[in-house]
């Protein structure tokens, strides 16, 4: 999007508890205003974090399943 809906501002944190984009007019508002909100750079950051740590478990689980396949696939022969 090109800014916030509502206020025509750029969006410039998010909100963790609402998992929402805000501008500055809605981080002060009071639906967010007690909320923990952060900076986009550093949301984003966190997201990336959390997305290679899953892609992480699911490769050693995918490395794992290969393995088992590999074995099996050797046993049968």
């Amino acid at each position: 999007e090109e800014g916030c809906p509502r206020h025509r501002e750029p969006l410039e944190a998010f909100c963790r508890e609402d998992a929402a984009l805000l501008c500055a007019i809605c981080r002060e508002s009071r639906a967010h205003r007690g909320h923990s909100v952060l900076p986009l750079p550093e949301a984003a950051r966190e997201f990336q974090e959390q997305i290679q740590a899953r892609l992480r478990t699911l490769r050693d689980g995918r490395d794992k399943l290969l393995e088992l396949r590999e074995a099996e696939m050797r046993r049968n022969w």
